[in-house]
């Protein structure tokens, strides 16, 4: 009895502990804030009971642990105060119709699951998913009256996540660059939202099994290259994009049961691969896929809108296969694929030509802007004459092949990117190949083409062609005696260059680096041309203390950029190239960016001074700008110790910049688009005056053409609508990203900043608001400059012309002439130089001279009175632009 009556006070006193534990608990008034704001009220919920009793709440000692309120009908809104319950592992209250801002959920350590779909939320506050490490769902689809917003780039903190469903989320701007943070995530579900630009590369580190990203408003772009990495992948819908080129090899992707790509501007040929997968689903329908019709060996409709050679699976011409070689090679080009389509090559298929026998006999490809590469197929058009690629961004080698055509008459391919050794073919070919600067001589010691050596006809057997042995014997010594005398002579030269160093100089730009000429010969084997701006790794890792942490001046996408110190004190920025940049992609970019510094040279664009090629190292010397960038000088001055930038040097910066584009645009020996005009891409010299940095993304735009279509590049922010949109590029993409710099000149604020409220975060959308509904200009201008009458109406003229470049419509915006034109009055009145000023200043360098001919003293020395003259007028014409 005594036992059962000492349990009975235990269990009692169990209870009141656990009574107490719940009336201390902080969760109370959040929760009954909760109730407040539903209708009706959850049933089970009542303020005269403890939460933890509700039903469908859950509690681990005494706190709130998960709240399950799917399918309930019920409205309100979430109050903020939820950010309280610290330990919330899930809310579930999806299928309802809860409406009004979503509240924070920012640093809820604990918070696991978060259900919000299929509700009538309105926005979502910048630090929504702010500091959850624990995230492992997040589901917000079908919530349709949701403001835009784009995904934050925070969220990568959350490297539990497995689960983000946002379709039909009203999500806008591009994929984050991000998903390889997150080593549990499965399905990525963001169908039905804007989001605009390309796949982002991390996914092809990721664990991403469902990807689905169907059906965007303007679509998204770029190539789906990334998905070959991707082998864990069993469902894909990227049907009812704006998706180019190929479709990649998925051989490894084993898992995969739907791929759905209709509705897409893919082209190629289809990868015999996919038709082993073990596909359940699958759509290419309104492509402009080419080549032969896949077999899947069951019924799918592929043919609709797509340019297969047959309408039934089967072998292509020959001649209509080894051309969509070519077009692979140049990464199946759209504008080529809509009219390279079925079986005849010379049934009007653009830049062909054929004889009266069907035989193609001229493939005319120039000026059209395409990149990539030379295919050997071209080889097995047997009756080619003609062949003109001259003009475009090709790279890498001309292929070997193309010496065997029995045919061929004329080969241009001037004024590309191409590299390796020329190949020698017949007197009778009419070659051009001029304008490569990375093309090597293909030196014979016999004389003659090597196709008229192996094909001599002289049988090895035949005793009327045997020589005497004295005579061979006589001909080895001589040939020997020759050899040991050329040795002994390099010895020498060699010996002697030791001794002595050079100075390479770039005049305009003050840099002069000595070094030894032994160096050069040891290293020029590996900088493929223009040896004489080459520079030896060995100098390079001196002068950046091995390119040590604290010579790092910044980092990017590219590598990091280190200062660099010479032996004389001369100052220089050494960009050093990632070790990705060692596959041909990176190396194609690495002499491209070469080949275009070394074709332009201006006052308003940073100059390249040497570079350097050893094992893997890929580097870059570009003249030092010490002010640092313009976004160090606009956003973070305080912290880099600067002084605010006066409305004086803001306008002469922005002038210096408008120089530079315009010079780029119209005054080069051909026409580029940079691309990728941005603040941090202004370096400031010690003046303070600008140049254009940065020119890995320049491509050059065809003569012929307004636009051309490329994969879209640059920086969220400053992409214009319609490149994003459609991929082609004109000119006044530059133009957009100039007028996004010009507001942020402005105003201080930075394009994209998501520290900043919704409708205040993207920069352009707000400027438009503010000009558009005539609010108070003074109100959006940087506060840290000095307003005065005269000040002000300078400022409004120049926001007036940041608006015009930033419109819609690409043909409303100025072009970089009138840009000039326009901020001139308001900056430093420039004067021409005379020309004993002209020396003076700039070294006698003709800005528009392309770097290979500065290099050459000779060259600069003796220039004529009239050449004097021409380059004064060069300047003067660059001035008064």
């Amino acid at each position: 009895m005594a036992y059962a009556k000492a349990l009975f006070y235990f269990f009692r006193l169990l209870l009141l502990i656990n009574l107490l534990t719940l009336s201390f608990c902080d969760d109370t008034a959040v929760m009954s804030k909760l109730l407040a704001a539903l209708s009706p009220t959850p049933s089970g919920w009542s303020t005269s009971t403890h939460p933890c009793l509700w039903d469908n709440v859950s509690c681990q000692s005494g706190k709130v642990d998960t709240i399950s309120l799917a399918s309930h009908s019920i409205s309100g809104q979430l109050p903020s105060d939820l950010t309280q319950l610290a330990s919330l592992r899930k809310l579930i209250v999806q299928l309802n119709s809860l409406s009004g801002p979503l509240p924070s959920f920012a640093n809820m350590s604990n918070l696991e699951e978060l259900y919000l779909d299929s509700n009538e939320f309105s926005s979502i506050p910048q630090d929504f998913l702010l500091g959850l490490p624990n995230l492992r769902t997040f589901s917000i689809s079908d919530n349709v009256k949701l403001n835009p917003w784009q995904i934050p780039s925070y969220l990568a903190e959350s490297t539990s996540l497995e689960y983000f469903s946002a379709i039909n989320a009203s999500i806008t701007g591009v994929i984050p660059n991000f998903f390889d943070s997150f080593p549990d995530l499965q399905i990525l579900r963001l169908s039905y939202n804007n989001l605009t630009g390309s796949l982002p590369g991390s996914f092809r580190s990721s664990e991403i099994q469902i990807l689905l990203l169907n059906n965007q408003q303007q679509g998204l772009s770029g190539t789906i290259d990334v998905l070959s990495s991707m082998t864990q992948l069993s469902q894909v819908w990227l049907h009812a994009n704006a998706f180019t080129g190929p479709i990649p090899d998925l051989s490894k992707c084993v898992n995969l049961l739907e791929l759905l790509l209709s509705d897409n501007q893919l082209t190629g040929v289809v990868p015999v691969s996919i038709t082993g997968l073990k596909l359940k689903s699958i759509t290419l329908q309104n492509n402009n896929l080419q080549g032969p019709m896949p077999e899947f060996g069951y019924d799918f409709k592929l043919d609709l809108g797509n340019g297969f050679c047959k309408d039934t699976p089967g072998p292509c011409d020959p001649q209509v296969t080894a051309l969509l070689a070519v077009a692979g090679g140049l990464g199946y080009p759209v504008t080529l694929a809509q009219s390279w389509q079925g079986n005849n090559a010379c049934n009007n298929w653009t830049s062909i030509s054929c004889d009266a026998q069907g035989n193609v006999i001229t493939v005319t490809l120039r000026k059209q802007g395409f990149s990539g590469t030379i295919s050997p197929a071209l080889a097995n058009l047997t009756s080619l004459r003609n062949l003109y690629l001259n003009d475009n961004n090709l790279t890498g080698p001309i292929p070997e092949s193309l010496t065997t055509l029995p045919n061929l008459q004329v080969l241009e391919v001037f004024n590309n990117n191409l590299s390796g050794l020329i190949p020698v073919f017949q007197p009778s070919v009419n070659f051009s190949h001029g304008g490569n600067l990375f093309l090597r001589k293909n030196v014979n010691p016999r004389g003659g083409s090597p196709s008229s050596r192996q094909n001599s006809g002289v049988p090895r057997d035949n005793p009327s062609s045997s020589i005497s042995a004295g005579i061979i014997i006589v001909g080895l010594v001589i040939v020997v005696v020759i050899v040991v005398v050329v040795v002994l002579f390099v010895s020498y030269k060699c010996y002697m260059k030791r001794q002595h160093k050079m100075k390479v100089s770039v005049k305009g730009t003050g840099v002069s680096i000595e070094i030894k000429k032994q160096d050069i010969v040891d290293c020029g084997r590996t900088f493929l041309a223009l040896e004489d701006i080459a520079i030896p790794i060995q100098v390079l890792q001196k002068a950046t203390n091995f390119f040590s942490q604290e010579n790092v001046l910044g980092s990017g996408g590219y590598g990091v950029v280190y200062l660099g110190k010479l032996d004389d004190g001369t100052k220089v920025a050494v960009k050093k190239m990632k070790d990705g940049a060692t596959h041909t992609k990176g190396m194609n970019e690495f002499q491209a960016e070469i080949a275009f510094l070394t074709k332009v040279r201006h006052s308003n664009l940073v100059a390249l001074i040497s570079y350097c090629i050893n094992d893997n190292n890929r580097l870059l010397v570009y003249e030092y700008m010490s002010q640092g960038t313009l976004g160090h000088h606009l956003f973070e001055w305080e912290k880099h110790d600067f002084d605010p930038l006066t409305w004086k040097q803001r306008v002469t910066i922005a002038l210096d910049v408008a120089r530079g584009i315009e010079y780029l645009h119209s005054f080069a020996h051909q026409s580029f688009i940079h691309r990728d005009i941005k603040s941090s891409n202004i370096l400031l010299s010690d003046d303070m005056r600008a140049k254009v940095a940065d020119f890995g993304l320049v491509r050059k735009a065809p003569n012929d053409k307004s636009s051309f279509e490329t994969q879209v590049a640059g920086t969220f922010g400053y992409i214009a609508p319609e490149y994003a949109s459609t991929g082609r590029a004109t000119n006044k993409v530059d133009v957009y990203a100039f007028g996004v710099v010009l507001m942020e000149i402005i105003t201080g604020k930075k394009a994209v900043d998501e520290t900043l409220p919704d409708e205040t975060c993207h920069l352009v959308t707000w400027f438009h608001k503010i000009l558009r509904k005539g609010h108070n200009l003074r109100n959006a201008i940087d506060p840290t400059l000095d307003l005065d009458d005269q000040t002000f109406e300078s400022i409004s003229k120049v926001a007036e012309l940041a608006a015009h470049c930033t419109t819609n419509k690409y043909f409303r915006r100025p072009n970089m002439e009138h840009v000039v034109n326009v901020l001139g009055p308001f900056a430093q009145k420039w004067k021409p130089l005379r020309p004993e000023e002209i020396e003076e200043k700039y070294g006698g360098l003709d800005l528009h001279m392309s770097l290979p001919l500065a290099f050459h003293d000779s060259s600069i020395e003796s220039l004529s009175f009239k050449e004097a003259q021409l380059n004064e007028r060069r300047l003067n014409q660059s001035a008064q632009f």
